[in-house]
Formats: C-alpha cells, sequence, structure tokens
C-alpha cells in the first residue's frame, strides 16, 4: 500500500476538483500552444505539435491535494518540464540576471507560481496523457504540468503559459486568509499554508472537500 504524506487521505478514482468550481473546462483554441515569455530575448510560441519531438516519458505518481484527499498510482504520460526548459526556453534567456521562478499559466485564467529549482526537479512533467489515454478536459486538456511533490494546486491545467523570472512576482490571486498557499507547496513537509501550521489548517481544508468536490463535477456534466 502506498504510504501516504502526512495528513493526506487516500480517494477512490481522480475527482475533478479546483477553484474552478462548476464551471466548465475552458474553449480550447484549435490550434493550441503554449507561450513562453518574461526574461527571455523574445516572446516564444510552442506549438504542442513541438511536444513530440522531446523524449518522452511516463511517471507513475500520485495526487495530493492541499485539502486532504490524494489519488494514488496515476500513470501520466508527457514531457519531463526540465527537458521542456533546458531545449526551448534556457537557449532564449536573457543574460539580465539568474532565473528563479516560473510562472504556468492556464486557459481557465489559472497560475501558479513554482521555484525554478522545484520546477526542474526530475518527477515534474508537462503531461498530456493519464492512464493510457490523453487528457480529459477534466484533468487539463490538452496539457498541464504536473508536479507529484507538490500539492495539487502548483499544478497548472490547460497549460498556455509559461512566464520565467528572475525575481518571485507577484501572486495576484484573491485568496482569503486562511487559503494563501505555500511558496514550495512540499507535500512530505506538509507545506500548506506561508503563516499557519498544517495541523491549524487541516480541519479547516478538509471541511471543504465534499462541497468543492460536489460543485466541480457539476463542471463536467
Amino acid at each position: 500500500m502506498t504510504l501516504l504524506p502526512p495528513g493526506q487521505r487516500r480517494v477512490d478514482g481522480f475527482p475533478r476538483f479546483g477553484t474552478h468550481l462548476h464551471h466548465p473546462p475552458p474553449v480550447i483554441p484549435p490550434n493550441p500552444a503554449i507561450e513562453v515569455t518574461g526574461a527571455v530575448r523574445a516572446p516564444l510560441t510552442v506549438a504542442l505539435a513541438e511536444l513530440d519531438g522531446l523524449p518522452r516519458v511516463e511517471r507513475l505518481a500520485d495526487f495530493h491535494c492541499v485539502a486532504g484527499w490524494s489519488a494514488c498510482g496515476l500513470r501520466w504520460e508527457g514531457v519531463a518540464f526540465a527537458t521542456f526548459y533546458r531545449m526551448l526556453i534556457e537557449p532564449h534567456l536573457t543574460s539580465a540576471g539568474t532565473v528563479t521562478h516560473v510562472v504556468f499559466r492556464g486557459w481557465d485564467g489559472y497560475r501558479s507560481i513554482v521555484l525554478l529549482e522545484d520546477a526542474l526537479a526530475e518527477d515534474v512533467l508537462v503531461a498530456t496523457g493519464l492512464d493510457g489515454h490523453p487528457l480529459s478536459p477534466a484533468h487539463g486538456a490538452p496539457v498541464r504540468l504536473v508536479s507529484p511533490s507538490q500539492y495539487g494546486f502548483i499544478s497548472t491545467k490547460h497549460l498556455c503559459g509559461i512566464e520565467v523570472h528572475t525575481r518571485r512576482p507577484r501572486d495576484d490571486h484573491p485568496y482569503t486568509v486562511l487559503t494563501r498557499s505555500h511558496p514550495r507547496a512540499r507535500v512530505w513537509k506538509e507545506e500548506r499554508h506561508p503563516w499557519f501550521p498544517a495541523a491549524a489548517v487541516r480541519p479547516v481544508y478538509r471541511s471543504l472537500i465534499r462541497p468543492i468536490a460536489r460543485l466541480s463535477a457539476r463542471g463536467v456534466r
């Protein structure tokens, strides 16, 4: 049986869950691409077809939601983000400073801010498939970030943009005090919140699982 990080509980299946609530997945344009901006000499456009030319990998990993549930034994397919970064982004970086953070943006307007060190970890993927099938709209089609060692709010769905920064950018999400996200979000260190200890926020987050899960499921019916 899979050993779970502290404070996590196993769930059956892999539920749709997130800040989108009852909203359906976003409409994806006919020829989706990933726009790379920030500390690059000029903006880059990476068509999703270009991912087929990069080394493909599979990762068997669990998905841990900050609310306290874990979906176990998921088989992701895609391109290691480290490969994507080294081959497609790094050659175009400016010489003005060292990249420290990466922002991942989705077609649904969501964004996550990730320390470059964490983004380049071996298990982080730009994923296009799940359990032998292309990603479904519920789980981030056509392409998404997957960072198994961090809580799920890092793993931006419907990936359409990557920004590289030489310092941590401002986080402009309208969080409440209790729902602010930890900047590292490492599951084995239980980094759920930037200020409060994990034991203090666990009950609050767990109380939200059922209502958020019900609303999220309505968005794909």
